[in-house]
């Protein structure tokens, strides 16, 4: 048996080590280690409630946003203030500026890279991999990230600026927009929409998100070949055998996101096993601590009642983070979680034979991608422009309360405690925390370190490729887990 030490990744936000047993050309077993603490739980003890909107965004620079929508509703629902249609819509425009660039952002710049590697020289793809996605060079990466620096031009006249925008309040948004400005916000969702159809596709969004199974999906690769860089990533995909790689747990998790002024949400919320779609309860969310270097108080907590309070000396420990767990059950969290909750058809039929894997991840992200440039269109028309987008909120002196939202990678719950007028309890339940969770006290591993067991590993490498797709599939945003 051989033991490797897989890290720091590239690519990836924040510190991330993985630690590997080989057995017979496979990982045998796997240890997740999120190794960087910045404990934004105990910074937050004793605040002033409104304080959380100026630090907890600076958590993270790529979902920001997320994580202010998460503080600003936890924060609504303890002063129980409405917030008007008009903050909803713009809300839900930076919500979905924010997860359409970091779908974008994995696609180009994270995730297909890795197929542009000299492992895969001898592949008939690779050398138009290498001329789509190669890291600084790629024609396609380029492309897309210019686009990606147009389309955040919303969060700067949204917001101000990106990241850590200042303009998410309980009541909704500080800033509306006037006539001009939807309109000139409309283009850059317009040159967004063009780019996907026409590099990305190669067909409508409305196809794309309309995909009902694997014969449809079949009928547009073989449409035109060589167009598409989805159709690359699938014809990749089936070459290297991305479907077999990084099976997932059996539950799937979604809070549910961009909920209109009614309620509804547009990316649907549920738990989804394989035969139905249940309500979430939070009531049954715990983190164990078993296994992280932080107090356990004994038994799991609900985040209502979590301890965040550091223990570098305690046995057994290999990990800044908790184990999330909901009613003792491991569960996978994203975009792919979102469509089966929704009940995107050929994504469900696609889990069915294989549950999570490398593979039902990226098509999962990249057809959401379709659909929340079609949700910023939505978002726009149905913003009035000067009309009211706030309301003040009164805070109370004592309160108990969650936020919760769908960052790109997954679900997100902030818990928040009042008392005595200054935050008593502030705990934060990432979506990196769920999917790249250690093990619990009954020794079951997270669910990154279950989809890394059977990973093939090739003679002599110390970084295998196999782990490093499984990995950038889950697509890990490491200061978000140990906040």
């Amino acid at each position: 048996m051989t033991r490797l030490i897989v890290g720091p990744f590239n690519r990836v936000e924040g510190d991330l080590e993985v630690r590997l047993e080989v057995e017979g050309a496979r990982v045998r077993e796997a240890w997740v280690n999120a190794p960087m603490y910045r404990g934004f739980e105990q910074i937050l003890q004793g605040k002033h409630p409104l304080d959380a909107l100026v630090i907890v965004p600076r958590i993270c620079g790529i979902c920001s946003v997320t994580q202010s929508v998460a503080a600003a509703r936890a924060l609504a629902a303890a002063s129980a203030v409405q917030v008007p249609p008009n903050g909803v819509w713009l809300t839900n425009l930076m919500l979905a500026c924010e997860n359409a660039a970091d779908h974008l952002t994995h696609f180009y710049l994270f995730f297909m890279p890795d197929f542009t590697r000299e492992v895969y020289a001898g592949r008939p793809w690779h050398a138009e991999a290498v001329r789509r996605f190669a890291a600084m060079s790629g024609d396609h990466a380029r492309e897309a990230l210019a686009v990606r620096q147009r389309w955040m031009h919303i969060m700067g006249t949204l917001g101000g600026k990106w990241p850590h925008t200042q303009s998410i309040v309980p009541g909704g948004s500080t800033r509306n927009l006037s006539a001009p400005e939807r309109h000139r916000l409309g283009s850059r969702v317009a040159e967004m929409r063009s780019f996907l159809e026409r590099v990305l596709y190669d067909a409508p969004l409305e196809e794309v998100v309309a995909w009902q199974s694997e014969a449809v999906l079949a009928q547009w690769l073989d449409r035109d070949p060589q167009r598409g860089d989805l159709r690359l990533f699938l014809r990749i995909a089936a070459d290297t055998g991305l479907r077999n790689l990084g099976r997932g747990p059996d539950l799937t998790l979604s809070y549910g996101g961009l909920p209109d002024p009614e309620g509804l949400c547009a990316l649907a919320p549920g738990t989804w096993d394989g035969t139905s779609v249940q309500a979430v309860d939070l009531a049954q969310i715990a983190e164990d601590a078993r296994h992280a270097w932080l107090e356990d108080a004994g038994a799991p907590l609900h985040p209502s009642q979590g301890i965040t309070q550091s223990n570098i000396d305690k046995l057994g420990a290999y990990t800044w983070n908790k184990a999330p767990r909901l009613q003792g059950r491991v569960l996978e969290t994203g975009a792919l979680a979102r469509q089966l909750a929704q009940g995107q058809p050929l994504v469900r039929a696609l889990w069915q034979q294989g549950r999570g894997n490398v593979l039902t991840r990226v098509l999962s992200r990249a057809m959401e991608l379709a659909q929340l440039v079609l949700l910023a269109e939505q978002c726009l028309r149905s913003i009035v422009p000067e009309a009211p987008c706030c309301e003040d909120a009164q805070l109370p002196d004592e309160a108990d309360a969650v936020g919760l939202c769908e960052a790109a990678r997954g679900s997100l719950g902030h818990w928040l405690s009042i008392r005595g007028g200054r935050i008593a309890r502030y705990q934060i339940i990432a979506p990196t925390s769920w999917n790249f969770s250690p093990r619990d006290r009954d020794g079951v591993p997270g669910a990154l370190e279950a989809a890394l067991a059977g990973a093939p590993v090739q003679d002599g490498e110390t970084t295998p490729v196999a782990v490093q797709h499984i990995v950038r599939s889950f697509d890990p945003c490491m200061v978000c887990t140990v906040h």
